[in-house]
């Protein structure tokens, strides 16, 4: 399967105001449509990443992550309904994928202290209202809210069925043009991460040097970083080690993993792995890291649409057993607004950990490494993000690998 370039003509890379009304219709409708293939007659939706795929609503993402006080009610057939925060209806102005914004009912202690059980029956009677008015029938799907809610909605005669399903599957599966919208997050992201690596310095710390890809995140429209994925010498191996006061020296490796959900609401998900100061690299850290780019490289001409996950897993490139320990759990997974369904493993975790499924057109995917030797040393974190097409893997992901390493 061949592998194309990443697109660089800005007008791929940006989305026009009318394209970015038919994206949202266009993705209100997948979620619809998989509603009514999983037999449910409408949703309600807590989780923030959800809620603006299905209508394109942002508020207050990583804040409403943990209070289930901010809804969506989306119905196969009828009005969507959005629940907002007290004071916060004018920010869904303009949206055609919103009917109705109506105040929210707090399902949280911490709005509500001893009154929480009343919100609650407050809040499923109101969807119950709403079900019944779309005639949703008595299958209703939820995602991130409470067990007290679901238990609620089930007294009132409801099958209460989980919405990550549905909803995963819609995502997945990209609608015209919002690939331009994966590619305006990756282009600003890359030109973060261009920042972050021209300050790569003895003397500063990692956390110093993280920042620099904040502030080009938010000068460029972006929303924030899923995680603290970036770390020096010592601390790149085992991977995951968060960011942190540790003072870079001369010499170090410097591994990061971008995780960020920039423009547009879209995830931007590559790692690189660079070489601070002016050192010639080691033969070792040379070795890790040609060892992680060969990885990433066999694995990507290995992607083909119609392949099952096992056998992608079967024909990726075996790593050697003094690094097989330490390696990064996915061989790839899927890449949206945030990271998505599939997650495909590699062979050795498939029966315990993993799962079969199809690589489809459509899906924007990240192929994963790790390199790190089980008894320590540094390691090296590479990554790539792609476009499964029909008949081509596009590179989305467009910044240069540290030729020095590779030499």
């Amino acid at each position: 399967m061949p592998l194309t370039e990443p697109t660089r003509d800005p007008a791929l890379c940006e989305p026009t105001a009318e394209e970015i009304v038919q994206i949202r219709r266009d993705r209100l409708a997948r979620v619809r449509a998989q509603l009514s293939r999983h037999d449910v007659g409408a949703c309600v939706l807590f989780d923030p990443a959800h809620m603006r795929y299905a209508c394109g609503s942002r508020n207050m993402q990583v804040y409403s992550a943990r209070n289930p006080a901010r809804y969506l009610f989306v119905p196969v057939e009828g009005p969507v309904v959005l629940f907002e925060y007290a004071g916060c209806a004018h920010l869904a102005e303009g949206l055609d994928t919103v009917d109705e914004v109506r105040p929210a009912t707090a399902i949280s202690y911490f709005f509500t202290h001893d009154k929480l059980g009343a919100a609650t029956e407050r809040w499923a009677d109101e969807i119950d209202a709403l079900a019944r008015e779309c005639r949703t029938g008595d299958r209703i799907a939820l995602e991130s809210g409470t067990p007290a809610s679901a238990f609620a909605l089930g007294r009132r005669g409801y099958d209460v069925a989980d919405a990550q399903a549905p909803l995963e599957q819609a995502r997945c599966i990209k609608v015209p043009n919002e690939l331009k919208m994966i590619r305006s997050s990756l282009r600003a992201v890359e030109e973060g991460v261009q920042h972050l690596e021209r300050s790569i310095s003895p003397g500063k710390t990692e956390n110093e040097v993280w920042s620099e890809l904040h502030r080009h995140l938010i000068a460029t429209g972006g929303d924030y970083v899923e995680t603290r994925l970036m770390n020096s010498g010592p601390r790149t191996n085992p991977w995951f080690s968060e960011c942190g006061d540790r003072a870079l020296n001369a010499g170090d490796l410097v591994a990061l993993d971008t995780d960020v959900v920039g423009r547009h609401g879209y995830f931007a998900d590559f790692s690189r792995t660079f070489l601070c100061g002016d050192r010639d690299p080691t033969d070792a850290q040379k070795r890790l890291y040609q060892l992680a780019y060969e990885q990433v490289q066999t694995n990507l001409r290995a992607l083909r649409p119609g392949m099952s996950f096992r056998d992608y897993a079967e024909e990726t490139w075996k790593i050697p057993a003094p690094y097989k320990s330490r390696r990064y759990f996915a061989l790839a997974h899927g890449a949206g607004m945030n990271g998505e369904y599939p997650y495909i493993v590699h062979r050795e975790d498939l029966d315990a950990h993993g799962y079969d499924g199809i690589i489809e057109p459509g899906m924007t995917l990240c192929v994963e490494s790790f390199i790190g030797h089980e008894d320590g040393g540094e390691g090296v974190k590479l990554e790539e993000q792609v476009y499964v097409g029909e008949d081509r893997v596009e590179l989305l992901s467009d910044y240069p690998f540290d030729e020095r390493l590779l030499a």
